[in-house]
């Protein structure tokens, strides 16, 4: 595009590849657009915003970057990652990706994502993982 600055095509690439790596939902992803900036599209943004938008990415787990998810401050979250990992490992978890892992947690919490999870609700996923292996 013709007059628009590279830094508008970096933010709003930035924040689309932070939305991909998240898993957000498009719901999901405009809630938080409007929550930090009262705008639900980031195409009418201004730099600011678009840096407040990236900023609360990164505080949700977003590497900042085209690699993975950073590590959880939460214990609990962790111990979720650990045993999933485990889980893939040993081919009892067959399905490629966090997305897999996402929507396990979806279904058991209500929550988009594992960083989101209460500790109660952690404890609950993680007894289901520990049964899963288990079975196998």
């Amino acid at each position: 595009m013709r007059g628009v600055p590279v830094t508008r095509n970096a933010s709003l690439a930035k924040i689309h590849i932070a939305k991909e790596q998240l898993c957000l939902d498009d719901d999901t992803y405009r809630d938080v657009l409007e929550r930090v900036t009262g705008k639900r599209s980031s195409s009418g943004m201004t730099e600011t915003a678009r840096g407040l938008v990236i900023a609360e990415f990164k505080r949700m787990g977003w590497s900042g970057g085209f690699g993975t998810i950073k590590k959880s401050q939460k214990g609990y979250v962790r111990k979720v990652y650990a045993l999933w990992g485990d889980l893939k490992r040993s081919g009892i978890w067959r399905e490629d990706g966090v997305k897999s892992l996402r929507a396990f947690v979806k279904k058991m919490t209500d929550c988009d994502d594992p960083e989101w999870m209460t500790y109660a609700q952690a404890s609950r996923v993680i007894e289901a993982l520990k049964k899963m292996k288990a079975r196998a």
